[in-house]
């Protein structure tokens, strides 16, 4: 079974530098969160039972592209619902939307396929990246992500996503409904 910790690991020996920037970010803000280590978060089993030890619901993080591969999106959404990408599409008013590769991943984001976070978005201080978030989840008391790495998840409240680390990121989010 998973443990569950209050705030950033006690020794960071070894911890790579995006996690540990995530953590800067979330303490520099004055956020209490919660952190559970786990295996590497590459399956909706390892998803399901990191939501149930932080009691809360999944987010799916997908960073993603148009046709053209020039403009960029993070979409976060309920892990639960289907991602349709005419939906998003038809909302933004931009040709059809697929998932990008991994070189702009790292390019914008600084982060590799698994660890998709909206705290990657402290790489993109160009803005290059388009922040979309499924109006769902505002109405979750609690938001769940990674540190910018897939062996840990994060738990603090939705208002406090809302309020400080989205601003502090400075990227204004473009609410779709999915």
């Amino acid at each position: 079974m998973f443990e569950v910790y209050d705030g950033r690991p006690r020794d960071l020996q070894g911890r790579p530098e995006p996690e540990i920037r995530s953590y800067n970010l979330l303490d520099s803000l004055n956020i209490k969160y919660m952190r559970t280590e786990h295996p590497p978060a590459d399956s909706m089993d390892v998803c399901t039972r990191r939501a149930a030890v932080l009691n809360t619901r999944i987010c799916k993080n997908l960073f993603l592209c148009n046709r053209q591969e020039i403009a960029f999106y993070l979409l976060l959404m309920p892990a639960d619902k289907q991602f349709k990408t005419s939906v998003v599409s038809r909302q933004l008013g931009t040709s059809r939307l697929h998932f990008a590769d991994e070189r702009h991943m790292v390019q914008y984001l600084g982060l590799y396929p698994g660890s998709v976070s909206i705290m990657g978005l402290m790489y993109d201080t160009e803005k290059h990246v388009r922040l979309l978030i499924d109006k769902e989840l505002t109405d979750q008391d609690e938001f769940a992500c990674h540190p910018c790495i897939n062996t840990v998840s994060l738990k603090f409240k939705t208002s406090e996503l809302f309020e400080k680390v989205i601003p502090a990121l400075k990227h204004e989010p473009f609410f779709v409904t999915l």
